[in-house]
């Protein structure tokens, strides 16, 4: 049986991942139940999958952090403390990060082979790239999109989904957290090419 591989990703509604200008993390739209909703998801047994841009990403973010920062939210925490497999083919141990594994390849040949031996399920938050090829290699069983109720169209950065394959989904899970912020759950198929 094969570990289970979860692609969660925040995006504001017109598909981005993040913005430039005055926005802060989440948008500004984190509220109390998204909050408790990611500690509960990221208490649960699992391992991260990150590429090497998001673990650069994360770590620098964390190091440039104080502890009333939203960067240390306490599901943010619980993400750090999880193990971790770091996939890259530039960077170099030892990783800052508790207990991370650097997994040098391409992307889709390590996650087959976590998804074969991990006993537990794999999820990856961001990594953008790395997760679109994993979507077209087949990979990804579930994305979990947390849609925050903003649209950046002139701020917008890092399109989710720009250069993917195409995918029918299979909505399998809906959440609304705070009375704004939508959570969905897909099943990806990829979409046969006429």
């Amino acid at each position: 049986m094969t570990a289970t591989y979860t692609f969660d990703v925040f995006t504001s509604l017109d598909g981005f991942g993040a913005a430039s200008g005055d926005w802060t993390g989440y948008w500004g739209k984190q509220g109390p139940e998204l909050l408790e909703h990611r500690f509960a998801v990221y208490g649960e047994e699992q391992r991260m999958v990150f590429g090497a841009t998001t673990y650069r990403a994360f770590t620098q973010m964390l190091a440039a952090s104080t502890e009333d920062s939203d960067v240390r939210d306490p599901w943010v925490t619980r993400m750090v403390d999880l193990p971790a497999t770091v996939v890259s083919t530039t960077l170099d141990g030892p990783l800052d990060w508790p207990d991370a594994t650097l997994a040098k390849g391409d992307a889709v040949d390590v996650v087959a082979r976590l998804k074969e031996e991990s006993p537990v399920p794999l999820r990856s938050h961001g990594s953008l790239s790395m997760n679109r090829a994993l979507l077209a290699a087949g990979l990804v069983d579930r994305i979990q999109v947390t849609v925050f109720p903003v649209i950046t169209g002139r701020s917008g950065l890092d399109p989710i989904f720009a250069g993917a394959e195409d995918f029918d989904l299979e909505l399998i899970e809906t959440r609304t957290l705070d009375g704004r912020t939508q959570e969905l759950v897909y099943r990806p198929t990829l979409h046969p090419v006429p």
